[in-house]
């Protein structure tokens, strides 16, 4: 993604990087002798032990809060045998747990980030960069196992990288909480690499050879967070580390400015460890041994009580005043000229040449020693690169732009993926609102009267269900699960760039959109797209002989252009959309998984999408107009049509071209064609298990399930985005 347009550097899943799976490789790939618990989730049984009772919200409400910082504060300097301290505090150890836990989120699909404390599930809890932060999260325990269920481990995370800032003196914007946990280990494509990054997988970015960054990754190799800190595939050049950070940290939401703050700021605590070659360790916690009880990385008590650890292999601080919040980054990046040296582990690292004592480090487990600070290749890159130098001067001559700068930064790192600002729980939710929290006005709940009489004049309109159908979806379907963003609330279906995005239909929907602001009366954009598509599914339903009430809520807001950044929409563009048999050219990835992957982002089941695939056809709801996959001669009614001709016996399918994109349906007797249908169409007769739900609603009475389940299914997309309503009884 380019970082001041927004614009990705290449198509999502491109075709040319040839098939690949959705998943790339799984934890079992990795650690074949993990224990199989994904048996005990079969049949739809819940890994979450919590129940589907508990109010996360509710709990979180309740508890103390001043009480849980003061615990945190103490542990920040309360070291621990098993794992000492540098410097005598954690604080700068939770920062980079912190850092990690919330650093995987990114723009091209919304996974990853501190959302579900997914940290504490391979593969991200053996990840090379995120060596010993098992040890962080085993020194949180005390005070999870105190505070309970009133504190998630996601929401812990990410405030104990609040805490351990506030203790070092340094600057925070906020703290939103309300992070709910998962259970189990989340369904994240983190790549197809057979190798970690400290094993010699090699870089995603290789200009000479016309590689660029897959989307929707955004880390430069696997195994790592953003980038390889010795530079691109261990070659220490600062402006290929540039590159790599460019790129990387705008794929994860940051723009120059945001990237600078970051690394200066948290470089301004800690130090990097690398006191001896990585092989000298142990492995990583999900492949150790069941008496090591999930720590990794390990090594003899008497090298760690020394301070020899290894994480990153980069040895030393940045700072002079590693436990204190300082402006001394920039001050010794400029002050001195630096010489590449390698640290004890063999890892490329940056040293400052014949450095006054006063600018010497305090050794991390003896103040009485000094020792020099290091910068890594992408430290450098901060001082190398025009851009980036610009900024980074700037900083340096105004110290107090970089405190803020920092904090405004962190915290959208933090909380990127939690979605609105209605979301966040707890005293210190800043009141300021934040345009990357894609703001909505609040909305004015229409009487029933009013939805009533706006839902006959639409349907007296001349618009069509299809059209109807197809605006509603375009609108919601928007939505992602992953980090919350999109859906109808704001009807920015109407704004930049999403009115143009052609998966919508630019032209026939600036002719609804223009129908329906003209008969909206008093409703909102936003409430009037989805009641227009709530009337057009009862009408296609009544059509087919089922009477049926389609319940979306209302009291939606319109959201302005202003409070819009159109560039950071532009990730939510669908580059498929199999519910629309929407393609925007041939992918790397299967048509049929990205179906799938699409229906997991709006938090749908099998039947779920089965049901809204079907309905949709139905309704002939197909981007373009085209007849793909409408397989009924009746369209525009809400029938089972597509199921029942779809297991026809009586039509034969065959591709109609080498890419076996598009197929044909032919009377298996006479070989007149009969339909059209796309690979996101015909998997519901492939795959077994698509196969065998499809079924129960083409048999005999199918067809009142399928509207019913469509129904039920159609609302939930809707109505996915209303936070607004689901948590409004968290904030008074």
């Amino acid at each position: 993604m380019d970082a001041k347009t927004g614009e990705m550097s290449g198509c999502p899943f491109h075709a040319e990087q040839g098939t690949r799976p959705l998943l790339g490789r799984t934890n079992k790939d990795w650690w074949p002798e993990t224990a199989n618990t994904e048996i005990l989730t079969q049949g739809g049984r819940n890994a979450d032990p919590m129940g589907e009772d508990f109010d996360y919200c509710e709990a979180f409400n309740a508890i103390d809060y001043d009480a849980l910082k003061a615990d945190l504060t103490a542990l920040m300097t309360d070291s621990k045998d098993w794992w000492p301290a540098d410097y005598g505090h954690y604080g700068p150890f939770f920062i980079r747990m912190t850092w990690h836990a919330a650093g995987t989120y990114r723009t091209g699909d919304g996974r990853g980030g501190g959302g579900s404390g997914q940290q504490r599930f391979a593969p991200l809890n053996s990840w090379p960069d995120n060596g010993n932060l098992d040890k962080a999260r085993r020194l949180l325990w005390p005070i999870k196992q105190k505070y309970g269920k009133n504190i998630s481990w996601a929401d812990l995370f990410i405030l104990a990288g609040n805490v351990a800032i506030e203790s070092m003196g340094g600057p925070v914007f906020g703290f939103g909480g309300g992070r709910k946990d998962v259970f189990e280990p989340e369904t994240v494509y983190w790549g197809t690499e057979e190798l970690w990054v400290d094993t010699g997988a090699e870089t995603r970015i290789v200009p000479d050879d016309g590689r660029d960054l897959e989307n929707p990754l955004a880390a430069i190799q696997m195994g790592l967070i953003y980038v390889n800190p010795e530079g691109p595939g261990g070659n220490p050049d600062p402006l290929l580390s540039a590159r790599d950070m460019r790129e990387t940290f705008a794929r994860m939401a940051m723009n120059d400015e945001e990237t600078v703050a970051l690394t200066a700021g948290g470089h301004a605590f800690g130090k990097a460890h690398g006191a001896a070659p990585s092989d000298t360790f142990s492995g990583a916690p999900e492949g150790e041994a069941l008496h090591n009880q999930a720590f990794g990385w390990l090594t003899d008590q008497a090298e760690i009580d020394a301070g020899h650890i290894t994480t990153s292999g980069i040895e030393g601080s940045w700072s002079n005043n590693p436990t204190s919040w300082s402006h001394d980054y920039f001050r010794l990046l400029f002050k001195y000229d630096y010489e590449l040296t390698k640290s004890p582990a063999g890892a490329q690292q940056w040293t400052p040449v014949n450095p006054d004592l006063e600018d010497m480090a305090p050794d991390a487990r003896d103040p009485s020693k000094k020792v020099p600070t290091i910068m890594t290749t992408a430290d450098m890159a901060l001082k190398m690169d025009p851009e980036y130098r610009k900024i980074s001067e700037r900083f340096h001559a105004n110290p107090e732009l970089l405190d803020d700068a920092f904090a405004r930064a962190w915290f959208k790192l933090c909380h990127r993926d939690m979605g609105p600002k209605v979301r966040y729980l707890g005293p210190e939710v800043p009141a300021e609102e934040l345009i990357w929290q894609d703001p909505v006005p609040a909305g004015t709940k229409p009487s029933d009267g009013d939805v009533s009489a706006f839902k006959s004049v639409v349907l007296g309109s001349g618009l069509t269900v299809s059209e109807l159908v197809k605006a509603a979806w375009a609108s919601a379907s928007t939505y992602r699960n992953s980090d919350h963003r999109g859906g109808a609330n704001g009807a920015r279906l109407r704004l930049a760039p999403q009115s143009g995005w052609t998966a919508n239909d630019p032209d026939e929907l600036s002719k609804v959109l223009s129908k329906l602001d003209e008969l909206r009366g008093n409703l909102s954009m936003a409430d009037a797209i989805v009641l227009a598509g709530a009337a057009a599914v009862e009408k296609a339903a009544k059509d087919g002989g089922h009477s049926v009430s389609v319940g979306v809520t209302t009291g939606r807001g319109d959201a302005s252009a202003e409070q819009t950044d159109a560039e950071s929409f532009g990730p939510l563009e669908p580059f498929a959309d199999g519910f629309r048999n929407y393609l925007r050219n041939k992918a790397s990835v299967k048509t049929e998984d990205l179906l799938i992957d699409k229906a997991h982002l709006l938090g749908l089941s099998i039947p779920e999408m089965t049901a809204l695939v079907g309905g949709l056809r139905a309704m002939g709801a197909v981007s373009g107009n085209t007849d793909h996959g409408v397989l009924t001669n009746r369209a525009g009614t809400l029938s089972n049509d597509f199921f029942v001709n779809l297991y026809d016996m009586s039509t034969k399918w065959a591709a109609a071209d080498s890419d076996e994109e598009l197929y044909i349906g032919s009377d298996r007797a006479t070989g007149t064609e009969k339909f059209r249908a796309t690979r996101a169409d015909l998997i519901f007769g492939s795959n077994s298990q698509l196969r065998a739900v499809g079924e129960t609603y083409a048999e005999a009475g199918g067809e009142e399930r399928l509207v019913r389940d469509f129904v039920a299914a159609w609302t939930k997309v809707m109505d996915a985005d209303r936070f607004d309503i689901s948590h409004a009884k968290y904030h008074g």
